[in-house]
């Protein structure tokens, strides 16, 4: 058959997602690929610089998602497939651009991890994650904010005449276009992957990318890359050189040999022809190669010990298969990011697909002669100049402008496009996209004045990068206004100067909470917490005075501050004024997993843990409990000596 590109309903059951936290993220979610200076002065030079290179201060402009719970209801997502005679790709716009599915359909295997539910777990960057397929990270180390996020999509015409699916989005974190593009030559069982990352700025850009691909794990499942050393990343936030596949008494090639979660970051030889591979038992699985501009291969495994296991039913059902993840990017490491000139772009080409090799060789005790038989095999199946040259054919094709659209992204790339006139052929940011989101950023790039909202609400989304900057602080120097500029200085590294804008927007504004909670961030980070718990307390008694009704934004609004400011207050020790934060919420956030949490920590500083030890009796799910988090047993053991119930356990390191 012809390829084929059809738009088709996925159904599964679901978690929705929620509304975004209203709060400015002033600070990163705890991220959990970190290390000391230390260790990085004992780092090769290149990847030392690397991760020195302008790591995240802040999440901004992005907001944060964690208002997602752990209740699931069958969900229609909209899914492109892309099919030929061999391969079946299921891909899933609306939720970051993830490969759900590939299908191979000689054999009738399921190539990747395949998740049977969307549940959303805190594990990308601005929170909202969920596992399985192939996902595509950019931005900054760690999951991408676009995990959850619509991308746009459209048909354009593919290298060989056939149809290539699209999908583009402006990376916000690091003010970047990007794109994916996706096709299936009609002979192929192999699925192409161009990627393009564009700077249209004069200066340079930090960029991270790394593809993400799930596969189902078994006690035989054998991870296989062209290296003999890797570097080891746990999550005791240490980076090591190791011996690949022997470590510690164990062949680590194998995901469920070791305990604990870890990376495995393998030291591919530049000559060294790009790929890695997830074989079975039988010597059948799924390889993934590129063109050398994808440098990097890595191995994350969950482990075999409880905390891995735990977080592996979390994110699915129980009773499913486990996963590990094999993954390629543009780094040794997921700790780096790499110089992007102005005016320059990244791009390259991967390929996945079936791989089957002798099981005695791929699963024999010599790694060196298992490597040679995958790379034997993946060499006929598909050459490398087969690689290369697909690269080629691509590239006149990646600015071909999209034909028939798929689906729908962001505005907020065409806002950018309308301020600076960017021309990116094959990524059009349409002004048909706008939405009432960026509606007034586009007021004042065209009046100089940021305009008041209609109605009373939290405040909409800050934009940060200098060219809005410099218009916030050029526009009439109203409350909202201030509050916006001192989000984008406080972004920009200009901490005093951020709080001076605060507190004049304080002076006038009618709606105090938002920049009450801006000042209480500031005390903290200036180490002023008893400050910032009285400014929090005001900051929640004025959102109670103000919120006009129980619906979704001014509940999103008051979890997040009450949150926030509980943890403030007991900081601080005032349990009773923490008390009286919970109190005021509503019943229906109370009765969520991190405000019992948060009553059992309150309990405790009551003097009442036999009470605190009865919340975690009656049982609760944190929904945004934070990979690597460690708040359940540090509760938990504050109330009793008694061990750990499997059901809290998610520890991702060894204790002691």
């Amino acid at each position: 058959m012809a390829t084929t590109v059809r738009r088709t309903v996925l159904t599964l059951p679901a978690a929705p997602v929620g509304p975004p936290n209203p709060l400015p993220a002033l600070r990163p979610l705890d991220e959990m690929h970190a290390i000391d200076e230390r260790t990085r002065a004992e780092l090769p030079r290149e990847m030392a610089r690397q991760i020195g290179y302008e790591p995240l201060r802040t999440l901004l402009p992005v907001r944060v998602l964690d208002g997602y719970g752990r209740d699931r209801a069958p969900a229609d997502l909209d899914a492109i497939v892309i099919e030929n005679d061999h391969l079946r790709a299921t891909v899933l716009p609306g939720l970051g651009g993830r490969i759900h599915s590939l299908h191979h359909k000689p054999t009738g295997r399921e190539l990747l991890y395949r998740n049977p539910v969307f549940q959303p777990a805190d594990f990308a960057l601005n929170g909202a994650w969920y596992s399985g397929g192939i996902e595509w990270n950019i931005g900054a180390t760690g999951h991408t904010t676009l995990s959850c996020a619509p991308l746009h999509a459209a048909v354009v015409p593919a290298p060989d005449g056939g149809r290539m699916v699209r999908l583009w989005e402006w990376e916000r974190l690091r003010d970047l276009p990007f794109q994916v593009d996706l096709w299936l030559p009609a002979d192929s069982a192999f699925l192409h992957v161009g990627v393009r990352i564009r700077n249209p700025h004069e200066k340079p850009a930090p960029v991270y990318w790394w593809s993400n691909i799930a596969v189902e794990e078994h006690a035989t499942t054998r991870v296989l890359a062209p290296a003999d050393e890797a570097w080891h990343f746990g999550y005791e936030r240490s980076l090591r050189r190791v011996p690949v596949p022997e470590y510690r008494g164990a062949d680590r090639t194998y995901p469920l040999r070791s305990e604990y979660p870890a990376d495995y970051f393998y030291e591919v030889p530049p000559e060294a022809r790009k790929w890695i591979a997830s074989l079975d038992a039988a010597g059948q699985g799924l390889v993934q190669t590129s063109t050398d501009t994808l440098r990097g291969r890595k191995l994350f495994l969950w482990g075999s010990g409880r905390g891995g296991r735990r977080w592996q039913q979390w994110l699915t059902e129980p009773d499913t298969p486990g996963y590990a993840e094999i993954q390629a990017g543009l780094a040794r490491t997921q700790l780096e990011h790499v110089r992007l000139d102005g005016g320059e772009e990244f791009s390259w080409l991967e390929s996945y697909g079936p791989l089957a090799a002798d099981p005695d060789t791929v699963h024999g005790e010599d790694w060196g002669a298992a490597r040679a038989e995958v790379e034997a095999r993946l060499a006929d199946a598909l050459p490398r100049e087969t690689v290369d040259a697909a690269y080629e054919a691509w590239l006149p094709c990646a600015d071909t402008e999209p034909a028939t659209r798929l689906a729908r992204g962001s505005g907020w790339g065409a806002l950018e496009v309308l301020r600076a006139g960017h021309k990116l052929p094959g990524t059009p940011f349409d002004e048909s996209t706008l939405d009432e989101e960026q509606a007034p950023w586009r007021e004042l790039l065209t009046s100089g004045v940021l305009p008041e909202p209609r109605r009373v609400a939290p405040p909409g989304p800050s934009l940060v990068a200098p060219h809005w900057r410099d218009m916030l602080e050029t526009a009439p120097a109203d409350p909202l206004t201030e509050y916006h500029l001192g989000v984008a200085q406080w972004h920009a590294g200009d901490l005093a100067q951020a709080v001076r804008s605060w507190e004049r927007g304080l002076a006038l504004a009618p709606s105090r909470w938002p920049l009450l909670r801006c000042l209480a961030v500031a005390d903290q980070e200036g180490g002023n917490g008893r400050r910032a718990a009285e400014r929090y307390l005001e900051a929640f008694d004025d959102l109670c005075q103000e919120r006009r009704d129980d619906g979704e934004a001014w509940t999103a609004a008051l979890a997040a501050l009450g949150r926030e400011a509980i943890d403030a207050l007991l900081a601080a020790d005032r349990p009773a004024d923490a008390r009286s934060v919970w109190s005021r919420l509503r019943p229906a956030v109370r009765q969520r997993g991190r405000f019992r949490l948060a009553e059992a920590r309150l309990l405790l500083a009551e003097g009442r843990p036999q009470e605190a030890r009865a919340v975690f009796d009656e049982g609760f799910e944190v929904a945004d409990l934070r990979e690597g988090a460690e708040i359940l047993n540090e509760v938990w053991a504050a109330t009793t000596d008694d061990p750990l119930p499997d059901a809290y356990e998610y520890r991702m390191r060894p204790q002691g």
